[in-house]
């Protein structure tokens, strides 16, 4: 069953009342106020572009003609107000229509400015040929149509910007199989996608896209990942096995049972995540419209009164009104409006594209700012599970102390006991069964084995069975102080040796550390282990400070007392055990499982269990920190500049004073140029 994209209602296509093609993909909405919402961008777009076409071409014969007079029958001024007028009323009517609103809130805005600069261009001009006797300066019809004209193209280019920002995000929803092979009544039966149910078996030959996120019940293959994780390399999966929905099966015939569907899937919480990101504001935009609020009847005051100013000098009121209009125009900040949006839309895609989801503004400018990184060790730092890291026999028979252990262990369910079947199986030694296993609480684990006792487990167990290990105390204190586990092994009551068992690190933890280290950034490990154990691990890592002893819903008390001492906090973990220390940090940075991405509850989440992503998202956030300081530097500080020499403050000794028109294309590229340089950050590099 299809979800309503709108109002996220279960619906398909027997109860859907309106259904809509986009993109090759079918939506169904469950009434047709959804429908509308969900062509509302769309038909904004349409418009928006049709209204530039408009007024481009409209203004563009207005500009000729002002300089080029070439049509009969009527006065040149009286063609130059047919043309224009239509871009000034028509063109034009969002901005009066925003500025209207901007004024029963009790504000000003940027449609402020055009509005008034335009209308002022436009009056004078219909006044000049209304009362050619009293206004007999010369017509600005072709100001007004291109200064609106050109602010439209602005617009316009914004949302081809923000279009090709989702650039990576259309491709992946374009990935999506349409139709998917499921069973049913032992039949093989090709359906649309949107019809997979939960539990449905589906079937996948190589080559084609896992439909929907599942579960492997039968096979094993070699999938790709990189358009969830950003991996390149394929990765191994079998039964038992998650696989992620639109992933490609490269290579064996898998049966896989449906396990989340529709919106639930991890793409579709993908696109969700990334695309509430790209709407959201950072804090420095909030503080740009502050400013903004302020700016716009600040210019307002110095256009009346540069203009009130040049008349009193001039007694020239077609100068002192010119003056007040550049002033107005050059003013204009449009680009202010593009600053931080085009930044965030695509500094937010390129992360995913990287396998990293920043889910707001606010975490995507916090996270340059870090300064300190807590890392939860389990399952972040490490794997999670033990690992044989040593085997020491006395004999040096290293495979044949391995070998004997794991036919003890057989008994056991011991995390341990898991570990040294797991590295015997590793390096295909060949274990059989033992008799008589008999489990020793908090000791270990003994057996019989060909007529002959096998022993594996601590010194209390090598004491209870009176087997002397004092040979095996230097290998047991070595791995002890390494931070691992040491189990003894006994066969026959002589000794063997000693296997050490440690969480071993993740394979790029101490990259990760090594990356932030370089960057400046602090890197501190919190865990429930000992202090030992904990030093040992963090030495291995690279790290010097270390939380041990900590238990879970302490973390976060943890994060609190960092960032008392004043320091900009990141918690890494695993999103859903470390959930209070994720949400108390500054910028909480979950590792997702890449299915749960919707459970996380950190502000950014890193898809694929690769802690250089750490460094990555911190990279990310200050590059794009820096693309939105420098346009807003361009939009902002551009208009202040401008604005002194539009009121004429160097006409007196230069004789230099901008038109409209110039005033008018200085302000338009300052927008392109804002926007270029933000569709520039799509060449963005991760530097690991």
């Amino acid at each position: 069953m299809a979800t309503d994209p709108v109002c996220g209602m279960h619906v398909d296509e027997k109860n859907a009342v309106f259904r809509k093609e986009k993109n090759g993909e079918t939506f169904y909405f469950c009434s047709e106020k959804c429908l509308k919402e969900f062509e509302q961008p769309e038909i904004e777009y349409k418009n928006l572009k049709r209204i530039t076409l408009f007024s481009v071409v409209l203004a563009s014969v207005t500009l000729v003609l002002t300089y080029f007079p070439a049509l009969p029958t009527l006065p040149n001024n009286v063609w130059l107000f047919i043309f224009a007028t239509p871009v000034q009323f028509i063109g034009g009517w969002k901005f009066y229509k925003g500025a209207w609103d901007a004024s029963r809130a009790k504000t000003a805005n940027m449609d402020t400015l055009i509005a008034l600069g335009t209308s002022a261009a436009w009056l004078y001009s219909t006044l000049v040929i209304i009362l050619p006797q009293t206004f007999k300066g010369e017509a600005y019809f072709d100001t007004s149509a291109v200064i609106i004209a050109l602010i439209l193209v602005g617009k316009l280019l914004e949302e081809i910007a923000k279009g090709r920002a989702s650039e990576s995000l259309r491709k992946l929803m374009d990935l999506r199989p349409k139709t998917a092979v499921v069973i049913k009544n032992g039949k093989e039966i090709e359906i649309p996608v949107d019809e997979i149910g939960v539990g449905d078996m589906m079937l996948v030959k190589p080559g084609q896209s896992i439909p929907t996120d599942g579960v492997i019940v039968e096979g094993h293959t070699e999938i790709d990942e990189s358009m969830i994780t950003g991996e390149s390399l394929p990765v191994s999966r079998k039964e038992n096995d998650k696989v992620i929905g639109s992933t490609i099966n490269k290579s064996g015939l898998l049966k896989i049972r449906a396990l989340n569907v529709g919106a639930d899937t991890t793409l579709s919480q993908i696109i969700s995540l990334v695309e509430k990101a790209q709407l959201s504001k950072v804090p420095i935009q909030r503080l740009a419209d502050k400013v903004s609020a302020y700016f716009v009847p600040v210019v307002i005051l110095v256009a009346i009164v540069s203009s009130f100013v040049w008349y009193a000098m001039t007694a020239d009121f077609v100068f002192a009104l010119t003056v007040s209009i550049m002033v107005l125009i050059i003013a204009c900040p449009c680009a202010l409006g593009l600053a931080t949006p085009t930044a965030i839309l695509v500094g937010t895609g390129k992360a995913a594209e990287n396998g990293i989801l920043i889910r707001s503004g606010e975490a995507l400018e916090t996270a340059h700012k870090i300064n300190t990184i807590v890392f939860d060790k389990t399952g972040t730092l490490t794997k999670g599970k033990p690992s044989v890291t040593d085997v020491i026999a006395v004999n040096g028979d290293e495979e044949e102390l391995l070998r004997l252990a794991a036919i003890c262990e057989k008994g056991s369910e011991h995390p341990l006991g898991e570990a040294i079947i797991r590295k015997a199986d590793e390096q295909s030694i060949k274990t059989d069964y033992a008799k008589s296993y008999h489990t020793v609480a908090g000791k270990g684990i003994k057996c019989e084995y060909l007529g002959k006792t096998l022993a594996v487990g601590n010194e209390e167990l090598m004491k209870a069975e009176k087997i002397s290990a004092t040979e095996l105390g230097v290998y047991v204190e070595k791995l002890q102080n390494e931070g691992k586990t040491a189990v003894m092994a006994a066969y026959n009551n002589r000794p063997m040796g000693v296997i050490g068992i440690a969480d071993t690190l993740q394979e790029y933890s101490v990259e990760a550390v090594g990356l932030l280290r370089k960057k400046g950034i602090e890197s501190i490990m919190i865990t429930g282990d000992n202090e030992r154990t904990a030093n040992a691990i963090a030495k291995q890592a690279g790290i010097e400070k270390v939380f041990a002893k900590v238990l879970p819903h302490n973390k976060a008390d943890k994060v609190k007392e960092l960032q008392a001492e004043g320091k900009i906090v990141a918690f890494v973990g695993d999103g859903i055990n470390d959930a209070p220390a994720l949400a108390q940090a500054d910028v909480g940075i979950a590792i997702g499982s890449g299915t749960d991405v919707a459970k996380e509850t950190g502000s950014i989440i890193l898809i694929k269990h690769d802690l250089r992503d750490v460094f990555t998202s911190i990279d990310i956030s200050g590059y794009t920190i820096k693309k939105i300081k420098q346009n807003l530097f361009w939009a902002f500080f551009y208009n202040v500049a401008g604005i002194p020499i539009a009121a004429g403050l160097l006409y007196p000794n230069f004789g230099l004073l901008l038109t409209p028109m110039i005033a008018a294309a200085a302000m338009a590229f300052s927008s392109f140029f804002v926007v270029g340089n933000s569709v520039l950050m799509k060449g963005y590099r991760p530097k690991i």
